[in-house]
């Protein structure tokens, strides 16, 4: 649909008739079954977990539907395709499993296997680490996966960019089970298979989205198994006791007006309108992003992501954030309450509610986010209240049915949050602080290059965890920084084929002048966010390598050149970026872009350029995606590419069909190292690309850095490249 200015401000949901694309930050198990479904790897899955003290009710098992498909005969994979060895009897008992079983087991629980998502209660990507549950019981620390315990087998889940990561940290007694590989089944096709007819499933409600459980409960019930709620405990937790970490009580900062562009009365007004189209009187905002975002607040309880652990009720005629109170600083008070907002304890989510249903609230629930719990307690509370008023409204006209804007019979909305869209359609201020950041961020990657080859030239010693930290020092000393945007890919030779990579100190490789080295990083700025990546070699590349350099980046440029009509979802413009190794049998096994928080979640939704085709979100005017194509060769090396574009308007000679065209910005501003091009495989254009980039990138960030070495090794790496 067409993009205006005003859009900016607005809460414009898609047409109706539109698939809505899975979030990345939820629904893993819905991502794992259709990509298997697919033979191709889930899209990326933003999932962490919040602490709660939450009073989990009891409530009866009301729910709706997921959608999976069968693979056919299903066939478990190993760890290794080539069977890796293993010494299952010399290996010592996993007792965080044994431990689990027996709970499995108890009286009071009574379950035949139990399912462990990688998500928080918000569906987060990033999470704290008390609620890194899967982790724990797992030992497998990526951030997307799912594990499944029964009582006498254990599988994990997770897709392409974590194959290798898996491999190494799972041990004897997991099966790695490749998500998108042929023949591997999904989680629910696997619990089919593995348990006799007729067992009971257990998960937490509070970790699942409601149509992620829905899936799950409508897929296992082809052998008549039960999915049991356990909510008054996640057996996780039982275990972990008193060594899981206490969970984050970091003080909520305002996000400044002049960076944020629009104020939350603002905002509020525009939710409120879009509450009034559909007929609803309340919402409530469980993912994290969007309620900072709505609400002009920033956080530090999740790694790497601005964010607090918080829910939000809005009202026509009021709002309500779910909060812990020592969090909230007395600036933080005054803002909110001048915005109309109360505050409430965390824990008393369930409580609100089921006060809204009591007073016949239509309510706006997003399904693919919310979880299950408190979808479930809202439809109880709803059947309770119309069983307690029985059919005294059932003949009484529209007009009598409503009073001030809510119903006598109250009903859920089920429809994609609307501040989703309008959170990802950047504004002025927004695009701004984006720009900003990412010349400082600029000035910071020059700095770290030039001391990085100076070190390399002196032939010293430094492990991949050093290199990352030293990156770490550079970035911190640039005006409004805050932290990472994510754990920093520092990734030497063979560990870059591990798309996923974090190093660690005691497991790291040290950085090999005579091998390719892949750097993804990215930060967290006051007035924006980061992440870029490059690929170099410090020595002389094989001509194999270059070959391969050369052919993601013409995919990168293709993406960066791409001129479409405004109505184009990212999916179409994937296979731009894929053109080129395909021509000679080569891929990759991640999306090519997703989109980027300002000052905010360096994942975010609805965009992404990726060959899942069901996101058929349309890119718009205002949005920020990444361009990073990649190839990996398993234990050899990996090659990315990676900028961050802003989506805006193109003017082109026609415009057919009465239709507006759009195209990309660059905001990211750094060399990409020319040793590793074979320019004999660019075209003219393609090399006057490059050329012209790197006459943007001198011009941009030379005047921000000070007479000395990185200057001059920003000079050096911008020089022009002529074809050969």
């Amino acid at each position: 649909m067409a993009t205006s200015s005003s859009s900016y401000s607005s809460f414009s949901s898609p047409p109706t008739t539109t698939m809505f694309p899975l979030r990345h930050t939820s629904k893993t198990l819905s991502a794992v079954s259709m990509a298997a479904s697919l033979s191709i790897p889930p899209p990326f899955t933003t999932n962490p977990k919040p602490y709660r003290s939450i009073q989990r009710p009891s409530i009866p098992n009301n729910r709706s539907r997921l959608i999976a498909r069968c693979c056919g005969s299903i066939a478990e994979k190993p760890l290794f395709d080539f069977r890796r060895k293993r010494k299952d009897s010399a290996s010592p008992p996993d007792e965080k499993l044994r431990a689990l079983r027996d709970l499995l087991s108890k009286p009071e629980i009574g379950i035949d296997a139990y399912v462990v998502p990688s998500q928080d209660a918000h569906q987060s990507e990033f999470i704290a680490e008390c609620f890194m549950r899967r982790a724990y019981i797992s030992g497998f620390t990526g951030s997307a996966g799912t594990a499944v315990v029964t009582r006498d087998k254990a599988a994990l889940w997770t897709d392409g960019r974590y194959f290798l990561q898996a491999e190494k940290q799972l041990n004897s007694s997991w099966t790695l089970m490749r998500a998108g590989n042929f023949g591997v089944p999904t989680t629910s096709e696997w619990l089919n298979d593995v348990l006799v007819p007729g067992c009971r499933i257990g998960i937490d409600p509070f970790l699942f989205s409601y149509d992620s459980a829905e899936e799950l409960k409508e897929e296992i019930s082809k052998k008549n198994h039960e999915l049991v709620y356990l909510y008054d405990v996640n057996l996780v937790d039982e275990i972990w006791k008193e060594s899981r970490p206490e969970p984050p009580r970091k003080p909520v900062r305002i996000h400044d007006l002049k960076y944020a562009g629009l104020d939350v009365a603002s905002k509020l007004a525009s939710l409120r309108s879009e509450l009034s189209k559909t007929g609803s009187s309340a919402i409530v905002i469980s993912m994290l992003d969007e309620v900072a975002w709505l609400l002009n607040l920033r956080g530090d309880d999740v790694p790497h992501s601005p964010v607090t652990y918080a829910y939000l009720t809005v009202e026509i005629d009021g709002a309500k954030l779910f909060i812990d109170n020592s969090k909230v600083t007395p600036d933080a008070a005054v803002h909110l309450k001048s915005s109309g907002v109360e505050l409430r304890p965390y824990e008393s989510i369930l409580s609100e509610i089921r006060s809204l249903a009591a007073k016949g609230t239509q309510l706006w629930l997003d399904t693919s986010s919310v979880n299950t719990a408190i979808v479930n307690t809202y439809k109880s509370a709803c059947d309770k209240y119309i069983a307690s008023h029985g059919n005294k409204s059932k003949n009484k006209s529209e007009a009598h049915e409503r009073t001030n804007g809510q119903t006598v019979r109250p009903t859920g909305v089920y429809k994609t949050s609307p501040v989703y869209l309008a959170k990802a359609i950047k504004n002025h201020a927004e695009v701004e602080g984006m720009r900003n950041c990412h010349l400082r961020d600029a000035v910071a990657l020059a700095q770290f290059w030039s001391w990085l080859e100076e070190e390399i030239s002196k032939n010293s010693i430094m492990s991949e965890v050093e290199v990352a930290e030293k990156l770490l020092e550079f970035r911190a000393k640039q005006d409004g920084f805050i932290g990472t945007s994510f754990d920093t890919i520092s990734a030497s030779g063979a560990n870059g084929a591990i798309i996923h990579y974090k190093p660690e100190p005691e497991s790291c490789s040290l950085v090999d002048a005579e091998k390719l080295f892949l750097l993804d990083s990215g930060a967290q700025y006051i007035d924006g966010t980061t992440d870029i990546t490059r690929t170099v070699h410090f020595g002389e590349p094989t001509l194999r390598q270059k070959e391969c350099f050369t052919r993601v980046l013409q995919g990168h440029i293709a993406i960066d050149q791409a001129v479409f009509p405004e109505t184009t979802p990212g999916f179409v413009l994937d296979a731009f970026a894929r053109s080129s190794l395909w021509k000679v049998g080569l891929d990759y096994r991640h999306g090519t872009g997703h989109g980027v928080g300002a000052a905010l979640n360096v994942h975010e939704g609805p965009q992404s350029i990726s060959f899942r085709f069901g996101n058929l979100t349309p890119l718009q005017r205002g949005m920020i995606v990444s361009n990073e194509p990649g190839y990996y060769e398993d234990h050899s090396f990996g090659i990315r590419i990676e900028n961050l574009l802003f989506v805006n308007e193109v003017n082109t000679p026609n415009c057919y069909g009465g239709i507006g065209y759009l195209g990309f910005e660059k905001l990211t501003f750094v060399p990409i190292q020319s040793k590793l091009i074979d320019s004999s495989l660019l075209s003219t254009a393609e090399v006057n690309w490059l050329n012209d980039y790197h006459a943007q990138v001198w011009e941009k960030v030379s005047p921000l850095l000070e007479e000395g070495p990185a200057r001059q090794w920003l000079f050096n790496n911008t020089r022009p490249l002529a074809k050969q």
